[in-house]
């Protein structure tokens, strides 16, 4: 298959590697220094599963690759919006896109049914902007259980995990879930077809709402954030109030909050994305992490008050430090 990369940062390069190295057909869309030294040198990937260079082509411009058969979306989500206008020339009629985004994505009510088919997510899709660019049918949901970091221009660090879940919209499995999925697997990559990709998106979306500000509001890693008998007690509170809201839309989730904590106790001394962005200067996800569960509970009717706090706090942190929030 070719795959075009869009946003091949991190996870973008390491899966973009993965693939190359595995004879598939494979073009990374980057810019900047991280995008000439993969231009010049490979992708290196530093790994436990062994070390490797692949060298798959690499474009700042789209249309200099032109269409793919599957397009793998990586931007952060606040990038989402710009990279969804640039995206066009890769697609041809059939061309599928796949949405690796953390929390909960800008599609959710897409192909959904019932009465909240079509919903539009200020949050995380402002202005409509993305959904103008890609049309519904195109997409396929993706949950990333993979941790990178780009060590320097043109180096990933691949920490730990290797599962991409992808899934279609409104349930099943179509041919071409299989067709990526037989693609990642070849690669070494896990890649099962949910068939309740939303249920998945809540399970990891519950401890990322909660974990990854006040992770940025302590600078504090995981494990101490749970080690200490407050602020543990707050994770559990927003992961309750999340649960809370995915069940008001009718997903009801098979872990309970105890195992959702041991699950993100089990990490360790880890910084999350958020608290890492935080420490580099970069904009955080925060929308789509926190923000779009305030605006699904305003929607709803909910309250939410400890995860209402924990993003207001966090929204003024991140604009008062950073350039952007």
């Amino acid at each position: 298959m070719k795959f075009a990369i869009f946003g091949a940062g991190a996870i973008g390069a390491f899966v973009g590697a993965r693939l190359a190295a595995a004879g598939e057909e494979v073009a990374l869309i980057a810019r900047g220094a991280h995008g000439q030294a993969m231009r010049a040198r490979g992708v290196t990937v530093r790994s436990p599963q062994g070390d490797f260079v692949a060298r798959p082509a690499v474009a700042e411009d789209p249309a200099e690759v032109g269409p793919a058969d599957a397009v793998f979306l990586a931007v952060k989500a606040h990038s989402l919006p710009a990279a969804a206008e640039r995206v066009g020339p890769l697609l041809g009629p059939e061309t599928p896109v796949v949405f690796a985004q953390n929390g909960i994505p800008w599609w959710y009510f897409l192909r959904h049914g019932g009465e909240w088919e079509g919903t539009r997510l200020e949050s995380v899709d402002p202005g409509g902007r993305i959904a103008a660019a890609i049309e519904a049918r195109r997409v396929i949901g993706c949950v990333v259980y993979c941790s990178t970091s780009v060590a320097e221009p043109g180096v990933i660090e691949h920490i730990e995990g290797n599962r991409f879940a992808i899934g279609e919209l409104e349930g099943g499995v179509s041919d071409r879930c299989r067709r990526i999925a037989e693609a990642f697997q070849r690669a070494g990559l896990k890649c099962p077809i949910r068939t309740r990709i939303r249920h998945d998106l809540w399970v990891k979306a519950i401890g990322n709402a909660a974990v990854n500000p006040i992770s940025a509001l302590t600078r504090a890693p995981l494990g101490e954030i749970l080690e200490n008998r407050e602020t543990r007690a707050l994770v559990r509170q927003v992961m309750e109030e999340s649960a809370a809201v995915a069940a008001r839309l009718g997903v009801e989730l098979d872990i309970s909050i105890e195992q959702r904590l041991a699950g993100v106790g089990a990490i360790g001394e880890h910084k999350t994305s958020m608290l890492q962005d935080l420490e580099a200067g970069r904009p955080l996800e925060l929308e789509a992490i926190t923000g779009v569960l305030v605006e699904l509970a305003d929607k709803l009717g909910m309250a939410l008050p400890a995860t209402r706090a924990v993003y207001a706090c966090t929204k003024l942190l991140a604009q008062s430090v950073l350039p952007t929030g």
